[in-house]
């Protein structure tokens, strides 16, 4: 479980996936909530500061609620912090930003949102770094994601119509067990 080896802060690998996993996340969550993507980035480098210096404390108790609510409570107040900074630097007061985050349930439903968002970009990742052939992925993007008829897509992809239709339910299954194993990595972590 990545969270239980956090507790040796010389698990340098452990951290560096850590980063890797939240990092972007953060970033995205940051940018839905209204920051364009150098202040994203900067509030994100910002909670996961907070975070380790925090956890190091043992500050963290899991009993007390989830990893993922207490990353998105730091998080909420690096972003309110610098959305009101952006606010006064272009002459505004900032409050209608905050009041947009006051809601702990929308926070909630966002970072779900861009985790979920995250995850299918991962599992394509996966596949491509896979066995699945390049063209039976293609297949799969254009017929089943971009809505491509089949015969177009037979002809683009140098494949049978009933080639078009495996392609799309092997990628698809092979996605749906991607998609299954990250998120239980991540449910397993929180």
């Amino acid at each position: 479980m990545l969270l239980d080896s956090l507790k040796d802060p010389a698990q340098t690998a452990v951290w560096s996936e850590f980063d890797a996993r939240f990092r972007p996340l953060l970033t995205a969550f940051a940018v839905r909530l209204g920051l364009d993507a150098v202040e994203a980035e900067d509030a994100a480098q910002e909670t996961l500061v907070e975070f380790v210096g925090a956890y190091r404390a043992g500050k963290y108790d899991r009993s007390k609620g989830r990893l993922s609510s207490w990353i998105i409570s730091i998080a909420h107040h690096r972003i309110a912090h610098r959305l009101q900074v952006v606010g006064r630097a272009a002459g505004r007061r900032g409050e209608s930003a905050l009041v947009d985050l006051s809601d702990p349930a929308r926070l909630t439903a966002v970072w779900q949102d861009e985790q979920q968002r995250l995850i299918i970009i991962r599992a394509m990742e996966i596949l491509r770094e896979g066995k699945t052939a390049e063209p039976t992925i293609r297949a799969f993007d254009l017929f089943a994601v971009r809505g491509v008829a089949a015969e177009e897509v037979a002809r683009e992809c140098g494949m049978t119509v009933a080639e078009v239709y495996t392609a799309k339910n092997r990628v698809a299954e092979r996605l749906r067990t991607i998609i299954d194993e990250l998120t239980a990595a991540w449910r397993e972590d929180e």
